[in-house]
């Protein structure tokens, strides 16, 4: 996979971080996964333009770049993470809940405002003995709490996943036609 950030599909390089910060990134691909979340975000039908969203996570390939797309669609983003201090009361402040925290079920119902919309980014494979493998899939977010709450919340799996597939075949023919336009040019 090429490492130029014009060239690489997922939009996940370290060479992205500092186009990122400065919204440079219209040049460049949106990182695949975000890029899902957002489009989900959108059609659930929730204005992002002045909502108060919350992304639990901080990585570079996630959570960073949801944070940096919700802002530049005019939401009022706060980034949170593992060691952020009373981590429930901050989540339950959030219109717009990302959370991609790497724990399996982390957030729990009363972690969360009702009617919020609630995207699980986490995928995490924890014992499960009535499953032939032993193990089962699992988000950030307790599902089965959070779904009495939230007005709408991504599964795991069969939610954010497919999202990241269809950006990244997105990304993917925007590349050939990028490639295309420039060999033309040529």
């Amino acid at each position: 996979m090429p490492s130029h950030p014009k060239k690489t599909w997922m939009g996940s390089t370290t060479k992205m971080l500092a186009v990122w910060l400065t919204e440079s990134w219209k040049a460049f691909f949106v990182p695949c996964t975000p890029r899902g979340c957002l489009e989900l975000i959108k059609r659930s039908g929730v204005p992002i333009v002045g909502a108060r969203a919350v992304v639990l996570g901080r990585s570079k390939i996630v959570g960073s770049p949801m944070s940096s797309l919700l802002l530049w669609n005019h939401a009022t983003v706060t980034t949170c993470h593992s060691k952020t201090k009373d981590l429930p009361s901050v989540c339950r402040e959030a219109d717009i809940l990302v959370v991609a925290i790497g724990r399996p079920r982390m957030v729990k119902a009363d972690w969360v405002k009702p009617g919020a919309v609630v995207i699980d980014c986490g995928i995490n494979a924890i014992p499960d003995a009535t499953r032939s493998s032993g193990t089962r899939l699992v988000g950030d977010v307790d599902f089965d709490e959070v779904k009495k709450v939230a007005s709408y919340i991504t599964p795991v799996p069969e939610g954010v996943g497919p999202m990241t597939v269809a950006m990244l075949i997105s990304n993917t023919v925007d590349s050939a036609k990028r490639c295309l336009k420039a060999s033309v040019k040529q």
